[in-house]
């Protein structure tokens, strides 16, 4: 590994990704935000536990704040350990926010985190302005992957 590569893994390293969130919805736009974390979730989040399962960001009199993003207690902790499902105030600009609550009063738009990372030693996140899918969107998607599988493997097949 040269040293430009090992500066770039120090750079950023993803650390979960909200795969469910893609199958659910479409992506429209994507923020990076920083989080208000205490010390204990940064251990835990380093040591890798951390759901994205039902997570959520809503806009609340201009900030915004993530709901059901569970960081698991730290096992060293002591009485001073966080608790796992409280509710964790994003890091935007006013003008990211702004656009923001524009966008989300559309009709079926909603903030979901997509993925979590360290980027040097900060925790970032990247939100998604995400439209939820139909039914027969989710059906097209799996399609489209399916297709795709197979044609990569029918050309894997051919180069030999």
């Amino acid at each position: 590994m040269t040293t430009k590569d090992k500066a770039a893994a120090r750079k950023s390293s993803l650390v979960v990704s909200n795969k469910k969130a893609f199958h659910e919805y479409h992506v429209l736009e994507t923020l990076k935000a920083g989080i208000v974390l205490t010390g204990t979730e940064i251990k835990s989040i380093r040591a890798g536990k951390v759901s994205m399962n039902d997570a959520h960001a809503r806009i609340k009199n201009g900030e915004v704040f993530l709901y059901g993003l569970q960081i698991s207690l730290y096992d060293k902790g002591t009485v001073y350990n966080h608790q796992p499902d409280r509710v964790r105030k994003l890091l935007l600009t006013k003008g990211e926010i702004k656009k923001l609550v524009g966008k989300t009063k559309e009709s079926g738009h909603t903030l979901i985190p997509l993925r979590m990372y360290f980027e040097r030693c900060w925790v970032k996140l990247d939100i998604g302005l995400c439209k939820g899918k139909k039914l027969h969107d989710k059906r097209e998607t799996i399609a489209e992957r399916d297709n795709k599988r197979e044609i990569d493997r029918a050309m894997k097949g051919r180069g030999k």
